[in-house]
């Protein structure tokens, strides 16, 4: 039994069926795809947030191939992103075509958004950032905008580089961010290899890239799937699990042999306060880190970019769906992370705020009819991936044989990201494969 049909959910669900074992998925929601959904507002389909993933995330790439998405991604060639500014001065950061790090060293020299001085000393910085040991323990206890203050870094340089990638990818500011998963972050994602860092921003609604895709996939291995089916609580029954959950209206209770909680850590510590898993009190303190995205629809181009990153402004970066939404003119998406002053101020608020700030970076709005701006609010987009979660974020195995953690915030080693949900949950089917397999004398394939 898996419950929980985000990322994490269907890569065990997947993997396990694969291995030949009677899978059976439960999801609250009426779809899979956890998190990254989809809906429609008038002619457009809108995704809840902007996703985007790395060339690094290897197996977030093979969960996509499995369930037949992978022809629905765009892949850069290689890393490449405007900078913009309101000032008007742009910059470019791109790479070249050279062996790591040297990739980087073009991208500091043309980087206009730091003096010569400020360059240099960031390619210093980078070059200490690569001896790291991106699992070292004691990376944990500090922030990554301390670290860059020990090493010498100018406040510019760590909101206009180091700041910029940070908070992307941590969904918190260089203060407020784990060194160690900021560590794993710019080694893997930037510094180890020369293409690791290239985008890939999906080309259809997550609806369909994560959920329509991935039921198919597991009712084509022979799971089976219940949407909007609500696990209430697990408790061990001999050997084994009940399951007891709430589908449509009807109660029902479930029995299974083996259990993997794919889910929230705020509804996994609820789920299993009958089971003797330590630490789930502690879960508490990993709490959540808000993400906010505005959405203007203009009714005639305004940009020629698909992708920009924003310095000097409440806008932190921007995303061309006219194509992927289906939208006439042209619908932009403002992704803003680490968005606690945003998530709960109202519609009004944002749009006197944030239209000003695109016709700043954008001319050409200042002429076009608005034909819609909202907003959609993540107020647990992730973890708070702050100093001193390493500690609380548990492995895959607990001390119950048979029952298993996944999510994106248990110990992956990885960020709160598509990347860490996947290798989560492959490490969940492991788990429960093992502990079959020594209860049983279950043969696996995987």
């Amino acid at each position: 039994m898996v419950v929980g049909g985000g990322l994490a959910g269907v890569t065990a669900a997947l993997d396990l069926a694969e291995a030949g074992f009677a899978v059976e998925l439960l999801e609250t929601r009426s779809r899979l795809g956890g998190a990254t959904y989809s809906f429609r507002r008038g002619d457009l389909v809108v995704d809840t947030g902007q996703h985007v993933f790395l060339r690094c995330y290897t197996a977030y790439t093979d969960l996509l191939r499995r369930i037949g998405a992978q022809d629905r991604i765009g892949m850069q060639h290689r890393f490449t992103v405007p900078v913009l500014s309101p000032n008007g001065r742009a910059s470019l950061l791109r790479r070249w075509q050279l062996p790591a790090p040297g990739h980087l060293l073009p991208v500091l020299l043309g980087y206009r958004q730091l003096t010569p001085v400020q360059r240099a000393q960031v390619a210093r910085t980078s070059l200490a950032l690569r001896v790291l040991d991106p699992d070292d323990p004691a990376l944990d206890a500090i922030s990554l905008g301390e670290w860059l203050r020990q090493h010498g870094e100018s406040p510019r340089a760590v909101a206009a580089l180091w700041g910029l990638l940070g908070l992307a990818a941590l969904n918190a500011v260089p203060d407020d961010a784990s060194m160690l998963l900021a560590a794993k972050v710019f080694r893997t994602g930037v510094l180890d290899r020369s293409d690791s860092a290239d985008i890939a921003i999906p080309q259809a609604p997550l609806g369909q890239l994560h959920g329509d895709a991935a039921h198919r996939a597991l009712l084509a291995v022979g799971a089976g799937v219940r949407v909007r089916c609500r696990v209430r609580a697990i408790r061990r029954a001999g050997a084994g699990f009940h399951v007891f959950a709430k589908e449509g209206g009807t109660s029902r209770e479930f029995a299974a042999d083996a259990v993997v909680v794919a889910v929230p850590h705020r509804v996994a510590a609820g789920l299993l306060a009958d089971l003797p898993v330590p630490g789930t009190a502690e879960w508490a303190r990993l709490s959540a880190a808000p993400i906010v995205n505005v959405h203007l629809h203009y009714d005639r181009r305004v940009t020629g970019l698909r992708m920009a990153a924003v310095l000097d402004s409440p806008v932190q970066w921007v995303f061309d769906r006219t194509a992927i939404s289906g939208a006439h003119g042209q619908y932009l998406a403002l992704s803003l992370s680490a968005a606690q002053k945003y998530v709960d101020q109202r519609t009004e608020d944002l749009r006197a705020l944030f239209v000003p700030a695109v016709q700043q970076l954008f001319p050409r709005a200042r002429e076009a009819g608005l034909v819609d701006f909202f907003v959609t609010r993540e107020p647990h987009a992730t973890f708070r991936q702050a100093p001193g979660t390493a500690a609380i974020r548990p492995d895959a195995r607990t001390p119950v044989p048979g029952l298993a953690l996944a999510g994106a915030w248990t110990g992956t080693g990885w960020p709160d990201t598509t990347e860490g949900a996947v290798r989560s949950g492959a490490r969940a089917a492991e788990v429960v494969a093992a502990d079959l397999r020594e209860r049983h004398g279950v043969e696996v394939t995987a």
